[in-house]
């Protein structure tokens, strides 16, 4: 039977804010894509052949290959509805991809949901882990042991000149994305952010929303992530990425203790305008509440704010999020229910803090 807290709690392990340099980068990731040598990639698998790798996977899983990082629960996607795809999107857990479009897809969950290992998705095997904070180096150590694990069970899809061979020509090398999400609401207010964000392209790397490639960036949450993985060693790439991000931390600081100094008596009025409306407002569409919740995360890294704490902050933003309110719910709302619940949350959570 398939856990409940997975849909149920919306607080996983990324989100607690305790990580360092939490009051600026949310969370690390590292996701690896591997293919089984002898099969198709997924898009191209008969059901048989998707059949098989599901089971090699489950088999080393049954085999307690990866005990050091678990327990772990595999969730077949063809027992979950719809709802319940869409919160574990929601959370981070699985790719969009796989809760749309997958055939025998799956996924390997450990009890912290700090590694997430999806099967048949673009790829055969997905491994991801997220840290909180700026952990971009212990989140890929983690990965690797993983990695590594199935490596020693299961014969990849390698080609010496290549690398290792993916569904996407973008992942083909080392097949490895590695990001972090990063809260900017400093360098948005100065009107620094599309210099900054032109200058993270520059340099090999990709700036979407907090859900991937083409997903908005809205309450000034930035996923940053490599674009290149043919030509450059994992390291480099975690170099490169921890290089640049450092630059952005420090001019997010910067651009924060500008406002502090400078506009100080404006930012508290934002902030605790936008706290008033989150805690009064009967009706409040998803986009508000982002940016509401964005302008008192700024609060309390600034000290304007000091009872409503980072984990609490980070929660609202995944239950705040259209399937988890229809999962807390028990029904399916409209778009208007969905604003009313969503601000009774909010008021309800903050309230209690």
């Amino acid at each position: 039977m398939v856990s409940r807290r997975f849909f149920e709690q919306a607080l996983t392990g990324w989100m607690k804010g305790d990580g360092p340099e939490s009051d600026i980068v949310i969370s690390s990731r590292v996701r690896i894509a591997r293919n089984l040598s002898g099969y198709p990639f997924p898009m191209l698998s008969t059901k048989s052949q998707s059949e098989e790798v599901l089971g090699m996977v489950a088999q080393l899983h049954e085999a307690n290959g990866l005990e050091q990082w678990g327990p772990f629960e595999l969730l077949l996607l063809s027992s979950l509805n719809d709802v319940e795809k869409k919160v574990l999107v929601e959370k981070h857990l699985i790719s969009p991809n796989l809760a749309n479009e997958s055939q025998n897809g799956a996924v390997l969950l450990n009890q912290t949901e700090s590694v997430s290992i999806m099967i048949n998705e673009e790829d055969h095997i997905r491994i991801q882990v997220m840290t909180p904070g700026f952990q971009i180096r212990e989140a890929w150590s983690m990965a690797n042991q993983v990695d590594d694990t199935f490596e020693e069970a299961l014969e990849y899809a390698f080609d010496e000149k290549r690398g290792f061979l993916t569904s996407c020509p973008t992942n083909v090398g080392t097949g490895i994305r590695a990001s972090v999400m990063i809260h900017l609401p400093a360098l948005v207010m100065t009107q620094q952010i599309n210099r900054i964000l032109q200058a993270i392209t520059q340099v090999g790397l990709a700036v979407r929303g907090i859900y991937g490639e083409g997903s908005e960036a809205v309450g000034n949450l930035f996923q940053i992530s490599n674009q290149i993985t043919l030509g450059q060693s994992e390291e480099e790439i975690l170099d490169n990425l921890h290089s640049v991000v450092r630059q952005i931390i420090e001019h997010e600081r910067g651009a924060r203790q500008v406002l502090a100094s400078e506009s100080k008596a404006r930012v508290q009025d934002r902030v605790c305008r936008s706290y008033g409306i989150l805690t009064h407002a009967v009706i409040m569409d998803s986009k508000e509440a982002a940016q509401r919740l964005s302008d008192v995360r700024l609060g309390a890294d600034l000290g304007m704010v000091d009872h409503v704490s980072q984990s609490a902050l980070n929660e609202l933003l995944v239950m705040t999020q259209p399937a988890f309110l229809q999962q807390l719910s028990g029904e399916k709302l409209s778009a208007e229910g969905r604003d009313i619940r969503r601000a009774e949350l909010i008021r309800s959570r903050l309230a209690s803090k």
